[in-house]
């Protein structure tokens, strides 16, 4: 990895870190030790961020049922990935289908020698040969340049702490606490929503950059750029027809498309627009 890259994943890794340790401080404020507290979110970081290396991407596979795929059980798909594996010099990734009508797909693991590919079944029915091609290469320069590892890391962490927000909005609002009246409750509001915009934000610093990029490797490795816009066209149209069921939206920056529409989506896409990753491919031709 880049040396820019490793500190990139360092700053990421900082200061998410730093984010589940201030909940644990406000949290154990009300609950008598804000220190104590803020260790043992920093110690449940350090687990996350242990276990997204060496598990993260079997975690998010598993999250949304994808099933992992043979050249037999998908010729098409597992075709196209093992062409441009070739080309682009990396090691066969794992291959796998998310059962969902949702036009998208993504990346994950921590190196090309442990990455794993996947499309979903929209895509699969959306798009034609030479647009797939493009979004797999699209995902294939993420795995090129280990974009998976911080992308996965941010989704989990980011969902931890929505998770952990949630939890102390519930226990306020339950009598959680050893301390009484309205304030506790505004608190714990703000926190509940500050809290995972914040982690959204800090994804929102790096994925934009990235997806750009990878838009611009996966059109050199396919040498054809309009296929990839083409196709970021109709899985944009795809999203907005049928959005993604059932995920967390923590996980939008792994999908090549943000499958995840409404509320803050809109405002805090971890996306760029559509119509400008268009036009810079279209600049490419």
């Amino acid at each position: 990895m880049a040396i820019g890259g490793t500190l990139r994943t360092l700053w990421l890794f900082g200061l998410l870190t730093a984010l589940m340790a201030g909940i644990g401080f406000i949290l154990g404020g009300f609950y008598g030790d804000p220190i104590t507290a803020a260790i043992i979110f920093l110690a449940i970081a350090a687990v996350l961020n242990f276990g997204t290396y060496f598990w993260g991407d079997k975690i998010v596979l598993r999250a949304y049922k994808a099933k992992v795929v043979t050249r037999d059980e998908a010729p098409r798909l597992y075709g196209i990935v093992e062409r441009l594996a070739l080309k682009a010099d990396i090691p066969m990734p794992t291959v796998a289908v998310l059962p969902t009508y949702n036009p998208n797909a993504f990346a994950t693991g921590r190196s090309p020698k442990h990455a794993t590919v996947a499309a979903t079944v929209g895509i699969l029915q959306m798009l034609d040969d030479e647009e797939l091609e493009g979004v797999m290469a699209h995902e294939l320069s993420h795995v090129l340049h280990r974009d998976m590892l911080v992308m996965t890391t941010a989704a989990t962490i980011a969902g931890a702490i929505a998770f952990a927000a949630r939890m102390f909005f519930w226990g306020q609002l339950f009598g959680g606490g050893n301390r009484e009246g309205g304030g506790n409750m505004l608190v714990a509001l703000i926190v509940l929503i500050t809290a995972p915009l914040a982690a959204m934000l800090v994804q929102l610093s790096i994925s934009r950059t990235r997806e750009f990029k990878a838009d611009a490797g996966g059109a050199k490795l396919t040498s054809k750029p309009w296929a990839l816009a083409r196709a970021l066209e109709k899985i944009e149209k795809g999203n907005l027809a049928v959005p993604l069921q059932g995920g967390n939206p923590a996980h939008s920056s792994l999908f090549i498309s943000n499958p995840f529409r409404g509320g803050f989506g809109k405002l805090f896409s971890t996306h760029p627009p559509t119509s400008a990753r268009v036009a810079r491919l279209e600049k490419m031709v």
